[in-house]
């Protein structure tokens, strides 16, 4: 009989958390995960991944394990997001940049990412800088998590001339105000807000809550946090991407690949529909799978074969 804290293998095949948590490890790098840790009735090490205390220690004890990072916090209520599946969202971006350079992933401070909703946490920029080398610019309507983000990198010396944290000061826009004249991007990469309401994001967290075993779901406690804007906006995933699709086409020649993740497949129809509409070059669609979540990264450039290969003489 299989244990039941065993986990199926779906990561990406380089990602550094395709194993289950190996919680001494993470303890000797970070002692603030001890007091979090218990015996599951399999025997095995675990936390109690409804406490959101303990999944925010367990995220800095991650980020400095595996990607070095000395200094790691958020603040109260804050998206504090699942570190396998943002890993997995940039080893897939570097799949996508290396299927146009022949096989090779493109490496190094050449390379550079905008990341939209960076949020508090600033995990993306980590991840991709340490894994990759590569330069990113965030950013985000929330000043809070624009000085939040902006503290991890003045903190941590490794992230320090490699990410650069923007304020949107327009909730109307995603692209504009951002990307300055002239600014070039390889890579654009996004996790939108899904959900369309404030009612069916509460009930997705009342539902989460539920799922690991926290009686008090009517009125959660969300272990992942989570600000208004990050969990949802009017018309939900599909009008933001259809907005990012829109304002894409004003800076087609300052970006190779723009990106996405799309929660749910019966948005995909419309989506693509919309880069239809939108004359893109090509389209392409990715699945990860976290555990018994599928969710797809839709990535779509405006660039043509022959500008996609004058594009990466550059790399």
């Amino acid at each position: 009989m299989k244990k039941a804290s065993e986990v199926k293998n779906t990561l990406h095949e380089r990602n550094q958390h395709r194993s289950r948590y190996d919680f001494k490890a993470l303890i000797n790098s970070c002692k603030e995960l001890k007091p979090f840790v218990s015996i599951n009735k399999y025997g095995d090490e675990t936390i109690d991944f409804a406490n959101p205390e303990a999944v925010k220690t367990l995220n800095k004890a991650l980020l400095k394990h595996f990607y070095k990072i000395d200094f790691w916090d958020i603040p109260d209520g804050y998206l504090c997001p699942p570190i396998p599946g943002r890993a997995d969202y940039m080893h897939y971006a570097a799949d996508l940049l290396a299927s146009c350079n022949t096989q090779n992933i493109p490496i190094g401070k050449k390379i550079k990412v905008l990341d939209v909703g960076v949020g508090a946490n600033c995990v993306y920029p980590i991840i991709g800088h340490h894994e990759y080398g590569w330069n990113f610019v965030g950013s985000d309507i929330d000043d809070i998590a624009v000085k939040s983000a902006n503290n991890i990198i003045e903190v941590n010396q490794t992230l320090r001339n490699s990410v650069d944290v923007r304020l949107q000061h327009s909730k109307l826009d995603i692209f504009n105000n951002i990307i300055h004249k002239g600014e070039k991007f390889d890579l654009t990469v996004c996790n939108p807000p899904f959900h369309a309401s404030a009612e069916e994001a509460n009930a997705g967290s009342q539902r989460k809550v539920r799922n690991l075993g926290n009686r008090n779901y009517e009125k959660p406690i969300l272990n992942f946090g989570g600000q208004a804007s990050e969990l949802w906006t009017k018309g939900g995933e599909v009008a933001f991407i259809g907005k990012m699709i829109t304002e894409s086409k004003n800076y087609k020649n300052q970006c190779f690949w723009f990106t996405s993740l799309v929660s749910k497949s019966e948005n995909l129809g419309g989506i693509y529909a919309m880069l239809k509409r939108a004359e893109v070059a090509e389209v392409r669609t990715s699945e990860m799978s976290t555990g018994n979540k599928i969710t797809r990264i839709v990535a779509w450039t405006f660039l043509n074969e022959t500008e996609q290969k004058a594009w990466i003489k550059n790399w």
